[in-house]
């Protein structure tokens, strides 16, 4: 049996035997693998599905998971997915303390409370309901009973369709955690760490739904650090909750609504701690809240956001974050926060505890939900060696403000490339580097994609929108096309906000935006297609923020992936801790100072701004680069090194040449195989698009990859077929020969997949030759189908 009809035929049946209904399982399902092709993509129908036990509190109507059954045909160990099984409930996140692995004879358990594998039992001996219910509650610390239990049998006001598996294992871990503190006596506090575009919001609305739904939510704030972030919040919120949902404001503070949201400035907290915060005490009393998320809790005046939580000490607090940042004190700076203030401001994680749950933007993009990244990377040359005071005044160096000349004392020892664009200006850098963006954009989609550029500061953006519409002009008048107006803009605290709205939302305008920090938090662009680094980062945290503007789907675009191209290696950054310096309780990131070196829109008046002209500047390409998981972290990975991945992979899934081509005919066994791929069968598909191999069909990809073989394209094995395979052909009837023989277009068309599909018999050239009543002639169509394609993939 394969793995489908493992399940179907023995594990459900064992499973009801031992008194799990339909009711109390659950299958899984992510948003289906986004494959990439050339410059596109597509997204299958569904993702992966998993078993997932759920278990029942008398009263309580929705079901909570316990456990997850990893799945393995019946000729398998069955314990051989428990490993796989373990990564899904760790890093997959459905946050249950049971994993399971069963080839539908025997089953194996890994206990994650204790770390403990069992050794292999019959299914008849597999756990009750009952059974696991009493372990949950002893590993969760409180009843399904319990009144602190009672928002976790509360059903989704949109049903369980509502909802995605990740948003309710983040919800689910919430719930316990609270539960389990209240149980102990501790201060119920929560951190979330979610993906930017995994749906934040869309998890604190329904949280708070099922606390009130509960009985357990007497009065709740919702707290953001920008207007955009409450207007978005207030909107979910008035979706579940009605009227019941206030939006506060200087004017109106809303005491009778049920669930406020505010922004910590309408609250009159500032970050000037000078200033009394009257309007939070004169309006709100002492714990006058019972629940409090803070959104984006990394960011903004911890300090002052303090006021909020200590007023509210009993309160069930929440964090949201897509960045949970840890600062580390560096010399006297720390000595500029209260001592009183330390807990709170020095550390978000210190505070709320360890994330009851994260959501990484890998995980995001291998289930689907959010966009594949594809990274290149390019090196300036200049930025290796630096640049000394000599090269620099054999070259005139002048002013940028006056034009006036500048004398060698006023020109510093050695400028590094940290200081370039920021102290020292470069015009032949920013053109080198924004011919080489220019050109990377025609190749891979076209000049009019929607792109954003981080710069070092606001003069940086000027010169980088200016050269990528100097170039895009000349490259329409070169090509005789139409020019667009408003092709490169400036998007900065400067100026430029007013066209965010077109580089959202138009497609004949604004194209590529430059910007220094504005665009990396609080803006969704879900149509943006590129993110461009020509500033050196420091901090993983902004990092994450800016790459987080390209992650988003788009259904209206059919936007299924981005690229990040990446002049500074700003993508080392992928899987770093976010840690920071804490550097006072002053500065534009909330006194979390990210250290970045530059990033603000003016620069430092105490040194003359410097520009030069006359260097030789090279762009080297340092290739192409793959968001991928190792060793638990995500981090980019050269295309070697990933091929690896795959190449060892692909041979524990398939020893050998013949064990591939065995799967590969058969839909389901091929499926399974490429689940057991990174990324779960995308990391083939980027590798075939990298090498370029996509006029061959995957199986030549893979077979490349783990044995050696030569790379044969769709078509030469069409060819092939026919040469090889006449005589099975003329043995055939000549309608069923002839269909066959037709089909080989679909295959050179589409590969193995196209022959799968009930459309490949409407093809004119198919009907033409007979279609599938020829096919009936000889044999049933499935039989002939499996028998063509083993004899297309033979050596």
């Amino acid at each position: 049996m394969n793995e489908a009809e493992t399940r179907a035929k023995l594990i459900d049946p064992a499973l009801h035997a031992r008194g799990w209904d339909e009711d109390l399982i659950r299958r899984e399902v992510t948003a289906g693998r986004i494959t990439i092709h050339g410059d596109s993509a597509r997204q299958s129908r569904k993702g992966r599905a998993d078993y997932v036990l759920r278990v029942k509190a008398e009263g309580g109507p929705q079901p909570v998971a316990v456990a997850l059954i990893e799945a393995k045909k019946d000729t398998l160990p069955p314990g051989h997915g428990l490993d796989q099984g373990k990564a899904y409930a760790r890093a997959k996140r459905m946050n249950v303390p049971f994993v399971f692995s069963s080839n539908g004879h025997l089953f194996v358990e890994y206990d994650r409370t204790t770390g403990v594998t069992s050794e292999a039992r019959p299914m008849d001996e597999f756990p009750t309901p009952d059974a696991l219910r009493a372990r949950y509650e002893e590993a969760v610390g409180f009843g399904l009973d319990d009144a602190v239990a009672k928002p976790l049998l509360v059903p989704y006001a949109g049903g369980e369709t509502s909802r995605r598996y990740y948003q309710d294992a983040a919800i689910r871990s919430v719930l316990e955690q609270v539960a389990r503190q209240q149980t102990e006596g501790e201060p119920p506090r929560a951190l979330l760490s979610m993906a930017t575009g995994s749906g934040k919001t869309r998890i604190a609305v329904n949280l708070l739904r099922r606390l009130a739904d509960g009985g357990q939510l007497r009065r709740a704030l919702f707290v953001v650090d920008r207007d955009e972030l409450r207007t978005q919040a207030l909107g979910a919120l008035q979706a579940a909750f009605g009227s019941d949902v206030r939006m506060v404001t200087a004017q109106k503070p809303e005491t009778n609504a049920r669930v406020l949201v505010a922004t910590y400035q309408t609250l009159g907290i500032t970050r000037d701690e000078a200033q009394e915060i009257t309007f939070l005490r004169e309006h709100y009393g002492q714990d006058y809240f019972s629940h409090i998320v803070i959104d984006e809790c990394h960011r903004s005046a911890w300090g002052a956001w303090s006021e909020v939580l200590e007023l509210n000490a009993g309160a069930v607090q929440v964090g949201l974050t897509a960045t949970p940042r840890r600062l580390v004190e560096e010399g006297d700076a720390a000595g500029d926060v209260p001592a009183e203030d330390r807990q709170i401001t020095a550390d978000n994680r210190a505070y709320f505890g360890e994330a009851a749950y994260e959501y990484t933007i890998g995980q995001a993009i291998a289930d689907g939900y959010l966009a594949a990244c594809d990274i290149r990377k390019g090196r300036v040359d200049l930025d290796e060696t630096g640049v000394t005071v000599e090269q620099v005044m054999e070259l005139g160096p002048r002013d940028a403000v006056t034009g006036r000349e500048l004398t060698t004392t006023e020109v510093r020892d050695l400028y590094e490339a940290r200081q370039f664009e920021d102290q020292l200006l470069l015009p032949d850098r920013v053109a080198a580097m924004t011919r080489d963006l220019f050109r990377y954009l025609v190749e891979t989609g076209g000049a009019e994609q929607k792109t954003v550029v981080f710069c070092v500061r606001d003069h940086h953006a000027d010169q980088v929108a200016v050269a990528m519409n100097n170039l895009y002009a000349a490259w329409c008048a070169e090509h005789g096309l139409e020019r667009k107006e408003a092709y490169a803009f400036k998007c900065t605290a400067a100026g430029g906000k007013d066209d965010l709205a077109s580089l959202r939302g138009s497609r004949t305008s604004h194209f590529v935006a430059t910007t220094v920090d504005l665009l990396s938090t609080g803006v969704d662009l879900p149509s943006l297609r590129n993110v461009a680094f020509f500033r050196y980062l420091k901090s993983p945290i902004l990092f994450y923020q800016m790459v987080g503007r390209g992650t988003r789907l788009d259904p209206t675009t059919g936007k299924l992936m981005f690229r990040v191209y990446d002049y500074t290696n700003a993508t080392r950054l992928f899987g770093q801790d976010f840690v920071t310096e804490l550097r006072g309780t002053t500065g534009g990131d909330g006194g979390m100072g990210t250290d970045d070196g530059g990033g603000g829109d003016e620069p430092d008046e105490a040194a003359p701004l410097v520009s030069v002209e006359g260097f030789d500047v090279e762009i080297r390409d340092e290739g192409r680069f793959v968001l991928a998981e190792v060793d638990g972290e995500e981090r980019p990975v050269s295309l070697e090194d990933y091929k690896a991945l795959v190449a060892k992979a692909l041979v524990e899934e398939a020893p050998t040449a013949e064990a591939l081509r065995t799967a590969w005919v058969d839909p389901r066994a091929r499926a399974e195989l490429l689940r057991g791929l990174p990324q779960e069968g995308q990391s083939a598909r980027l590798v075939q698009r990298m090498d370029e191999l996509e006029a061959c069909d995957l199986f030549d990809v893979l077979a490349e990859l783990g044995y050696g073989l030569a790379p044969r394209t769709r078509r030469y094995r069409s060819g092939a077929f026919e040469f090889k395979h006449g005589e099975w052909l003329d043995a055939l009837p000549a309608k069923t020969a002839a269909t066959l023989r037709a089909l080989t277009g679909q295959f050179t068309d589409g590969g193995i997949e196209a022959l799968e599909t009930a459309s490949v018999f409407q093809s004119p050239a198919v009907v033409q030759a007979g279609g599938l009543p020829a096919l009936q002639l000889a044999d049933t169509p499935a039989a002939l189908l499996t028998e063509m394609k083993s004899r297309i993939f033979a050596p």
